[in-house]
């Protein structure tokens, strides 16, 4: 008679032992039924043979299996035929795997979870996506499916009370023909969809060598970050060993985790990200003693470092240069207009003026109003990007359609690039725009009201967000501006974000409609209408400009694990129907898409520069402009349109 395969001695230890020493949360290369590859489950017959040679080749790496139980289930017992025997070893737990080899090793319920999020990586998101980054996204997204997998096997082997069984070959076939199915499957539809958003967005370029690239770059990275996951698991599994030597087995895993997730936290934020501000910020300040090529010092008292400034050219830093030393003259502007015009006013303050905000807002608020900025009839305080950027095509609009009667104020509050400064300086972006706009606003409110200018805000990016910070509200900026016009918005924005998720309701998020539309009004587009249309828009009006496909506008951390109202709504013109939102995916995907948010065309992405003229036109209410000024105007802030 055969024995019975559950009652044989060959399957091991109790279930209870094996997970207490081999199967831990993230344990995923212990005696697991998934460990080995579909060469692992040998035949009985060729183990009984060769014990010691068969014992590397399906070892996992707990060694939760004592050597007598490995060498029983080596040789078949007496009177078991083959297929007993087989069934037996399929479902045995596999002998010990140590050294650099467990390194190398994959399980099937983790293979599964990267090959599933590893073919979602493919469908659409907001940007183009070029091979290599698809395979950097589809690298990460696979390495989570690994992890998730890993943790799901073991979660469903704790509820069936049972340790962990080798994967029989046949399992591994089939995962080996599923993932050849499906990855090319997806592979192919992703590039049709990038073919898709390209054609929305107008791109034309495609490097055929890099959506080749994909699937090596994504095999790279999922390694790299593996590797890396069981680096630290080794890690935490040393301190545990260490720990366990005065405090008990459960108390030394608890404690060897919370040790190591705080060391390579502070590893990663104290070491390696602060390493890297500060060496981007030292490399940063030496460009931003550069002077833009054309950008000279100015010849007029109106600008900031000409003649009788009080802030001296050379510290006005890179930017700052660029947007004194550019713009509209009054023959410009004249010339546009066919009526009298005036030489604009532009005051700035760089970085080095003052290492602290508040003087450095001072210093510029003192300019502006030696050069007369408060006498004119418009006056802007614009918030900067990271490097002190202003928008040329903002500030020009502006100044154009006030016949030159304007004055723009702005100061610098970092060294870092754009999408630098929205990770790592906020708070410097907040205090900027809070103390300049004080500072105006100080000065402006002690002039008698018929001659003080009227007050308007502007920014864009991170920009916006720093302007925002002057105010509480939609009554507040209501109160104290005659208007404001803010693009590309953050979706981090505290105005911006109360004013959206108590948007009326049926709005949707990506032209959300607040209180009616009464002060503050969005729209992806001004020259189509900013809703709602049958409503009035009387007194202070405050503009938020904001492309559907701009992902500064929808990053969000949330993205991993909750679906945003503007995915599960209807799309905007520029993003595809099929993208949906899936779990730690989209957030990827979308975090992948925002250094690459100005390299689409204007009216795409992160690139407003065509909608200010229609956008400022809107805000202002100027007098005397047709719709056919506009378009010309719109052929000088925006040349080959």
């Amino acid at each position: 008679m055969t024995p019975d395969p559950a009652e044989s001695p060959s399957e091991g230890p109790p279930p209870s032992e094996d997970r207490s020493r081999g199967d831990r949360p993230g344990d995923d290369t212990g005696a697991d039924a998934s460990h080995g590859g579909p060469g692992e489950a040998s035949p009985p017959a060729e183990r009984a043979e060769s014990p010691q040679a068969a014992e590397p080749a399906g070892a996992p790496e707990s060694e939760a299996s004592p050597a007598p139980a490995a060498s029983t289930a080596a040789a078949p017992p007496p009177g078991a035929t083959p297929s007993t025997a087989t069934t037996r070893s399929a479902e045995s737990p596999a002998p010990p795997v140590s050294g650099w080899r467990r390194f190398f090793r994959l399980t099937l319920p983790g293979c599964w979870g990267a090959l599933i999020l590893a073919c979602l990586s493919f469908t659409p998101s907001l940007l183009p996506r070029g091979g290599v980054l698809q395979g950097l996204i589809c690298g990460i997204s696979a390495a989570i499916g690994y992890g998730l997998g890993v943790v799901l096997a073991f979660i469903w082997r704790a509820f069936a009370d049972r340790g962990p069984r080798r994967a029989a070959r046949t399992s591994w076939y089939v995962l080996l023909v599923c993932a050849v199915l499906l990855f090319g499957l997806f592979f192919a539809l992703g590039q049709y969809w990038q073919h898709e958003i390209r054609q929305l967005m107008g791109v034309t370029d495609f490097n055929v060598h890099t959506a080749v690239a994909c699937p090596f770059v994504a095999a790279l990275v999922f390694w790299l970050l593996l590797f890396a996951g069981r680096g630290i698991r080794g890690v935490y599994r040393w301190v545990a060993r260490l720990l366990g030597r005065w405090i008990g087995e459960r108390a030394a895993t608890a404690v060897g985790w919370l040790l190591v997730a705080g060391l390579v936290w502070s590893a990663f934020t104290g070491l390696l990200l602060n390493g890297l501000v500060t060496a981007a910020n030292e490399s940063f300040s030496v460009r931003d003693t550069q002077t833009p090529e054309g950008v000279h010092q100015p010849e007029t008292s109106l600008r900031s470092g000409g003649p009788d400034s009080l802030v001296p050219w050379n510290s006005l830093g890179r930017e700052g240069r660029a947007f004194i030393g550019s713009g509209p003259t009054e023959r410009d502007i004249g010339a546009f207009t066919h009526r009298p015009a005036q030489e604009p006013i532009r005051a700035y303050a760089g970085l080095v003026t003052s290492d602290d905000t508040e003087t450095r807002a001072a210093r510029a608020v003192a300019d502006l109003k030696r050069a007369g900025g408060f006498e004119r009839e418009n006056l802007l305080v614009t918030t900067t990007t990271g490097s002190g950027w202003v928008d040329p095509a903002a500030v020009d609009t502006f100044e154009y359609l006030s016949d030159g009667d304007s004055a723009t104020v702005a100061i610098q509050y970092s060294y870092l690039p754009s999408w630098l400064s929205y990770l790592v300086d906020q708070s410097k972006a907040r205090a900027a725009g809070r103390e300049l706009f004080d500072a105006v606003y100080d000065t402006w409110s002690k002039l008698p009201q018929d001659q003080r200018p009227r007050l308007f805000v502007a920014g864009e990016s991170l920009g916006s967000f720093g302007g925002e910070a002057a105010f509480s509200g939609e009554y507040d900026l209501r109160n104290r501006t005659a208007g404001a016009l803010f693009a590309g918005p953050p979706n981090f924005n505290t105005l911006f974000r109360e004013f959206s998720d108590h948007r009326e309701a049926g709005s949707p998020e990506i032209e959300p409609v607040y209180k009616e539309g009464r002060t503050v009004r969005f729209t992806d587009d001004p020259a189509t209408g900013m809703p709602p249309k049958d409503r009035p828009w009387d007194g202070t009006r405050v503009l938020y400009l904001m492309h559907p496909s701009d992902p500064i506008v929808w990053w969000s951390p949330s993205l991993a694990l909750s679906e945003p109202d503007w995915i599960g709504q209807a799309p905007g013109g520029d993003v595809l129907e099929e993208m949906v939102w899936l779990p730690f995916v989209t957030f990827w995907q979308i975090t992948a898409d925002l250094p690459f948010s100005t390299g689409v065309p204007d009216g795409h992405g992160h690139k407003y520069k065509a909608a200010y003229v229609e956008g400022w036109n809107a805000v202002m209410r100027p007098t005397g402009f047709t719709t056919q000024d506009l378009d010309r105007l719109e052929d000088i802030i925006w040349p080959g349109r």
